[in-house]
C-alpha cells in the first residue's frame, strides 16, 4: 500500500484540531471573572461555562464516533468544525448567561464530532506504515497538553488586551482555514452501512446532563429536596435505560462486551476521578489568583503557565519512558497520590498569600501528578481491547474523563459555595470556599489512588513500548 504523500501535512491539520478542542476547555479560564461580571452569572452558575462544553462533548463522543463510521470521517470532521464555528459565534455574541451556556454547548457538540473523526483519519493516513504511526501518534498526542498550555496563556493575553468574547472569535479564522484545507489534505473515507442508536445517544446525554444539573442546583434547593431527588432519580433511570438499550440495540453506541477487556473498567474509574479532581483545581485556582490575590487577566494567565508547561513537558518527554520502565499501574497510583499532595498544599492557601508561597508549589506538584496519570490511564483503558474496538475504548475513556470533570466541578462548586465562595469581595470567605474545594478534590484524588491500587491489574503495561 502506497503511503499518502499528503499525510504529514494532513497530520498537522488533525493535530491542530486536537489542539483547538483541548484549548477550548482552558482558554476560558482567565476570562471567567470578566464573563461573570458582564453576563450576570451567579458563582454557582459560572461553572456551566465549562460544564456545558464538557457534558456535550462527553455525552456525544460515542455518537460522534458512530457517525464517523456511518457517514465518513472527513465529512463528520468538516461537520464538527462547522458546528464549532457556529457555537463560537453564539458564545462570542452572548449578552446573557443563558446564551453563553448555549454557545458553549454547541461548541461541545462540534468537538464531539471532531475528536473521533480526527483519530479515524489519522489511522487511515498512516495505515500500513508501522514505522511512522508511533511518531504520528506522539505528535497528535502532544497537541492536547500543548493546547491546554496555549489556552491558559492566550486567554490571559486576549482578555487583558482585547476582551473576553475574543477567546471565542479566535476560532472563526482557524475553523474556516481548517474547512478550506480539509478536502485538499484529508482522505475521503467512505462510510459504511449500519443503524444509528439514537435512543442510546439521547439516554446517555440526557442522563449525564440531568445528573450534573441536579448536583449544581443541590446547594440552593437542598440535597434532600424533592427537585434534587427527582432529577437524580430521573438521571439514573436514563443511564439505566442506556445500558439496557446497549443490550438490545442492533448497532449500539457502546457494545457491552468491550467491558470484558482487562483494566478497561478500572482505568475508566481512575480517569473519571482524575477529571473530578483536576478540573476543580484548575477552575478554583484561577479564581483564587484573580479574586483573592488580585492578579489581572494577563498576570493570571502567566501564573498558570508554569503548571501547564511543566505538565506538557513531562507528558511529551518523560512519561513514555517511565511507562516502559515501570508499567502503567505504578504511575497511575503514584500520580494520583502526588496530585492529592499538590491539592492539599493548595488547600492551605491564605487570603493574604502570594503566588510563590500559595500557588506555585501546589500547582507544580499537581501538574506532576496529572502528567504521571493521564497517558498511563488512557493506555490501560485501550491496551486490552481488540484492535477493531480501539476507537470505541478511546471514546469511552474520553467520555468518562469529561463527565468526571463535569460532575467533580459541580460537586466542588457546591462545597466551595457552602463555605463562602459566593461572597465576592470578601477575600477571607472566598479563600475558605476555594480551600474547601481544593481539599475535596484532594480527597477525590486520594480515593482514586486507593481504588487504582486495588482494581488495576497492570498486565497491559508491560506490553507498552517506551516510545509512547
Amino acid at each position: 500500500m502506497n503511503p499518502d504523500p499528503r499525510r504529514w501535512w494532513a497530520l498537522v491539520v488533525l493535530a491542530a484540531a486536537q489542539f483547538m478542542v483541548i484549548m477550548d476547555t482552558s482558554i476560558i479560564a482567565v476570562a471567567l471573572p470578566d464573563m461573570q461580571r458582564d453576563l450576570g452569572f451567579t458563582p454557582g452558575g459560572l461553572q456551566w461555562v465549562f460544564n456545558a462544553y464538557a457534558v456535550a462533548l462527553g455525552g456525544l463522543l460515542l455518537l460522534g464516533g458512530r457517525l464517523s463510521d456511518l457517514w465518513g470521517a472527513r465529512r463528520v470532521f468538516a461537520a464538527g468544525w462547522t458546528t464549532l464555528i457556529v457555537g463560537s459565534v453564539v458564545a462570542a455574541a452572548a449578552t446573557g448567561a443563558g446564551t453563553e451556556v448555549v454557545g458553549r454547548a454547541v461548541q461541545g457538540v462540534g468537538a464531539a464530532l471532531i475528536a473521533p473523526a480526527a483519530m479515524t483519519l489519522l489511522m487511515v493516513l498512516f495505515a500500513g506504515q508501522p514505522n511512522e504511526l508511533p511518531k504520528a501518534m506522539a505528535f497528535y498526542g502532544a497537541a492536547a497538553p500543548a493546547g491546554g498550555t496555549a489556552g491558559v496563556f492566550l486567554g490571559g493575553v486576549i482578555t487583558e488586551w482585547l476582551s473576553w468574547p475574543w477567546v471565542f472569535v479566535i476560532y472563526l479564522p482557524i475553523g474556516l482555514l481548517t474547512l478550506a484545507l480539509t478536502p485538499k489534505l484529508l482522505p475521503a473515507v467512505p462510510g459504511r452501512r449500519g443503524g444509528l442508536d439514537v435512543g442510546g445517544a439521547v439516554a446517555v446525554t440526557g442522563g449525564l446532563a440531568l445528573a450534573v444539573y441536579a448536583v449544581v442546583q443541590a446547594p440552593e434547593r437542598g440535597w434532600t429536596s424533592t427537585a434534587t431527588l427527582v432529577q437524580l432519580g430521573a438521571a439514573l433511570v436514563l443511564l439505566a435505560a442506556f445500558v439496557l438499550l446497549q443490550r438490545v440495540a442492533g448497532n449500539p453506541l457502546m457494545p457491552l462486551r468491550v467491558w470484558r477487556a482487562p483494566d478497561l473498567a478500572a482505568a475508566n474509574v481512575a480517569m473519571a476521578l482524575l477529571g473530578a479532581a483536576w478540573i476543580p483545581m484548575w477552575y478554583f485556582l484561577n479564581l483564587y489568583v484573580q479574586q483573592v490575590l488580585g492578579f489581572d487577566s494577563f498576570a493570571s494567565g502567566a501564573a498558570l503557565l508554569p503548571m501547564t508547561a511543566l505538565m506538557t513537558v513531562l507528558m511529551t518527554t518523560v512519561t513514555g519512558r517511565l511507562i516502559g520502565r515501570f508499567g502503567t499501574k505504578p504511575l497511575i497510583v503514584s500520580g494520583l497520590a502526588v496530585l492529592a499532595v499538590g491539592l492539599g498544599l493548595l488547600a492551605a492557601a491564605d487570603p493574604g498569600g502570594s503566588f510563590l508561597a500559595d500557588v506555585l508549589p501546589g500547582s507544580l506538584i499537581s501538574a506532576v501528578g496529572m502528567a504521571l496519570v493521564f497517558i498511563p490511564a488512557t493506555l490501560s483503558a485501550i491496551g486490552g481491547v481488540a484492535p477493531e474496538e480501539g476507537g470505541l475504548a478511546s471514546g469511552i475513556v474520553n467520555t468518562t474523563y469529561q463527565i468526571g470533570s463535569a460532575l467533580g466541578l459541580a460537586a466542588m462548586t457546591a462545597v466551595a459555595t457552602s463555605r463562602g465562595a459566593d461572597r465576592l469581595g470578601d477575600a477571607v470567605a472566598l479563600t475558605d470556599g476555594y480551600s474547601a474545594a481544593f481539599a475535596g478534590a484532594a480527597v477525590v484524588a486520594l480515593v482514586a489512588a486507593v481504588l487504582a491500587a486495588v482494581t488495576l491489574r497492570g498486565r497491559v503495561a508491560e506490553r507498552v513500548p517506551a516510545e509512547v
